[in-house]
């Protein structure tokens, strides 16, 4: 490693009077990979955002170079050598990959014409400089991911970036992809330029990075020279806080509890990979893993919101084939989206016209809708619920985010469904609007529903699951009983690549 040319001390960074960021901490070497680990919400992303200039800091120093900084925006840190690969591409796919390099950069001809041909010829040297064999003249679109994130790379180069961020560079690549990206990495390394390497991926980290970061709950950790520690050190790190509320300590579901859905084989492309499970009446199965994990997806697939390959999936004992939202509702099966707002709700709507849009079929009389009949069907089931607003008339958009969650249980449960997939039920809400929302799922299973709860808090996963189903890279890596399932047992499960 050469001389440091980032420093990071002491970064605060507040929303809604919320710290997001506490006295965190980050530096970096010329010809160095550091390491940037935390669990899911840990700050990473949003500690990067304040060095790039994204978000504006609240309190703390940056050095870059020697010389302190304060970036109002991502252009003043591009002109500064600072560059950042996001795990999503922002690249414009009908172009060429030279076109896509030097976009707003172009060479022209008497200042009218665009050379593509110089640009190409740029960009072949550019490539043969960083040693990647790739078309300049092709379609970006027509490119593998693992060919794009090259030429992303190969933009940062080209802009003479000293400083480059990788977020999860590896989460849609193929093996021989990643193996050449390390290449590159290592080229790159040794004309000493630093990296800050954001992954999950244990096995990665350790052949990669020369130092360790690791970010917990907003604040800095600790940092640990890579060839001088362990897996087991890294996610002691991660998730040694304290859990907030009681760990449940055994399963509530009878022994011989009835298998209401089950899962066999399910395979969609490299998302879902031969997924499969049992989920019991009164159950609570939570899914954990790491961001990417394909929790997500396989949710949606059983919902009938995106399709998949091949695989099987029984309700009740009976093979259903569930190729749209509509047909898992007709089987008992909801699912609370993780994004209320953008799939779940009419914002601009009441309060009942949200709870029964599910069932507004049952309130039609004669062509038209019962009016009354439908807002009393809302306010009794709100009411039970305990939803915190003036009236059932009352806009949605007027309540909080943990009130506005609980009219879409209410929804489902006016549908009488009997499998609840909450994904993560409560991103966005209070600590008091949480405990609620625990509390009202732990009364849907003493009812009889069961759910599969999608979380990326551990606290929660162990607070109210019965059992864990472990996710690593869109496969089931461990099903623990929740006298098992440690927050060191499913860290270690969850970074268990294949």
């Amino acid at each position: 490693m050469g001389e440091q040319i980032l420093k990071m001390t002491g970064i605060e960074k507040r929303f809604s009077g919320v710290y997001a960021l506490k006295n965190a901490n980050f530096e970096l070497c010329s010809g160095e990979v550091h390491a940037l680990m935390g669990e899911n919400g840990a700050g990473k992303s949003t500690l990067m955002k304040v060095l790039c200039g994204i978000y504006q800091k609240d309190a703390g120093e940056v050095e870059l170079f020697g010389q302190k900084v304060n970036f109002k925006s991502i252009n003043d840190s591009q002109k500064a050598g600072i560059a950042i690969i996001h795990q999503e591409l922002n690249m414009i796919n009908h172009l060429t990959v030279a076109q896509n390099i030097y976009i707003g950069r172009e060479e022209m001809t008497g200042g009218v014409i665009i050379n593509d041909s110089k640009m190409e010829k740029k960009a072949k040297e550019l490539f043969d400089r960083i040693g990647v064999k790739i078309d300049p003249s092709q379609t970006l679109g027509s490119l593998s991911v693992g060919k794009q994130q090259m030429v992303e790379i190969a933009k940062a180069v080209s802009h003479d970036s000293k400083l480059l961020i990788l977020d999860e560079p590896t989460a849609a690549l193929t093996q021989p992809e990643v193996e050449e990206l390390f290449k590159i990495m290592n080229d790159l390394r040794g004309k000493g330029i630093g990296m800050i390497y954001i992954s999950h991926r244990m096995d990665e980290i350790g052949r990669i990075s020369d130092r360790i970061t690791v970010m917990r709950d907003g604040e800095y950790i600790g940092t640990l020279i890579t060839q001088n520690t362990t897996k087991d050190e890294i996610v002691n790190m991660m998730v040694g806080r304290v859990i907030y509320g009681e760990k449940k300590q055994k399963s509530n579901v009878k022994p011989d509890a009835e298998t209401v859905l089950e899962v066999r084989n399910l395979n969609r492309a490299n998302v879902i990979r031969d997924v499969s499970f049992k989920l019991r009446k009164g159950e609570i199965l939570g899914f954990s893993g790491l961001m990417g994990a394909g929790r997500t997806e396989i949710a949606r697939a059983i919902y009938g919101a995106d399709g998949y390959d091949s695989g099987e999936i029984y309700i009740k004992g009976e093979r259903v084939k569930i190729k749209q939202p509509s047909d898992a509702v007709k089987r008992g099966v909801c699912y609370l989206s993780e994004d209320r707002k953008r799939y779940g709700l009419l914002l601009s709507k009441s309060i009942a016209e949200n709870s029964v849009l599910a069932s507004i079929d049952d309130y039609i009389k004669f062509g038209w809708i019962d009016d009354k009949s439908a807002e009393r069907s809302a306010e009794e089931i709100n009411k039970v619920l305990k939803t915190k607003a003036s009236s059932v008339y009352q806009e949605l958009r007027k309540l909080s985010g943990g009130n506005q969650q609980k009219v879409i249980v209410a929804r489902w449960l006016l549908k009488n469904c009997d499998i609840f997939i909450f994904d993560e039920p409560t991103r966005g809400i209070d600590i008091g609007a949480k405990s609620e929302m625990y509390e009202l799922m732990e009364k849907l299973v003493a009812q009889g529903k069961s759910i599969i709860m999608i979380s990326s808090e551990l606290s929660e996963i162990q607070r109210l699951s019965d059992r864990v189903a472990v996710m690593c890279e869109g496969k089931i890596t461990a099903v623990l009983d929740i006298e098992n399932a440690t927050q060191e047992e499913i860290m270690k499960y969850a970074t268990m690549r294949n």
